[in-house]
């Protein structure tokens, strides 16, 4: 995922209208894992242009709001708008800060090279879901929410008995796509922001728009932030609309604008 020169140079405009800071800074971002692929991206092309260097630490909604409470300090946190309107109540982060980024839809993947089935409508998922000899999906335990969706979708459907023992709990960022990879699970369900990184998958497609489910993911600075004007001009550069290709290509949707 490459800034293409149109998008640079509207990037380095926006900038120039924000302001650069006088000085380098290092931000420091918590971010868990679906958008962490697209904000490593920008962050490369926002430290060419200004000189600030993002540092990311990558982790589950929970690993993170532990990290949090035990103390940690980070300029910015990017994580479900939930869990960042959660944090905003509780003081951790600063109120009025949040900006809402890119949102993201489910998807299946298979492992590349294999038949792809037919998910384009619900009666097709559950026949996939039935016939796969091995399943694995994020898990729906605490922060978990495409985890969570994918565990109420088999429920309504009734097939949670039949899946349950073919079915291996991980989440992406713990390997759980790999899995796929390696073929060690027939079929996996992720948001699809966490499968396009992985080599040796093929993304099938998103879940048909009926049982789809989508997480919107929010930034905001943390109250206190040692870096937090350069950190809002990192958002500005995220949220700038000439970067909707770079969260499209990541497998988000761009929220900004909205």
């Amino acid at each position: 995922m490459k800034l293409t020169l149109k998008q640079a140079l509207c990037a380095a405009a926006l900038l120039a209208l924000t302001g650069s800071p006088a000085a380098a800074a290092d931000i420091s971002v918590f971010s868990s894992g679906a958008p962490s692929a697209v904000l490593k991206t920008l962050a490369v092309a926002f430290a060419h242009d200004t000189g600030n260097q993002v540092q990311f630490t990558v982790g589950t909604p929970g690993d993170l709001q532990n990290k949090l409470a035990a103390g940690a300090t980070p300029d910015l946190v990017v994580a479900p708008a939930p869990v960042i309107e959660r944090l905003e109540q509780a003081g951790t982060l600063k109120a009025g800060s949040r900006v809402d980024l890119a949102r993201v839809g489910i998807g299946v993947v298979v492992r590349g090279g294999a038949p792809q089935p037919d998910i384009s409508t619900v009666d097709g998922v559950r026949a996939m879901l039935l016939a796969a000899k091995s399943i694995v999906h994020t898990s729906p335990e605490g922060s978990g929410f495409a985890g969570k969706a994918v565990a109420r979708m088999i429920e309504q459907m009734g097939i949670a008995d039949a899946v349950k023992p073919k079915l291996t709990v991980m989440q992406a960022i713990d390997g759980g796509v790999d899995l796929v990879a390696q073929g060690k699970a027939e079929v996996g369900l992720f948001n699809i922001s966490e499968i396009l990184p992985i080599q040796g998958v093929a993304l099938v497609g998103p879940l048909p728009a009926s049982v789809q489910n989508y997480i919107v993911f929010a930034a905001a600075l943390h109250a206190g932030s040692r870096s937090a004007g350069p950190a809002q001009t990192f958002v500005k550069f995220a949220t700038n609309p000439n970067m909707r290709a770079q969260w499209s290509a990541g497998g988000l949707e761009s929220m900004s604008g909205s």
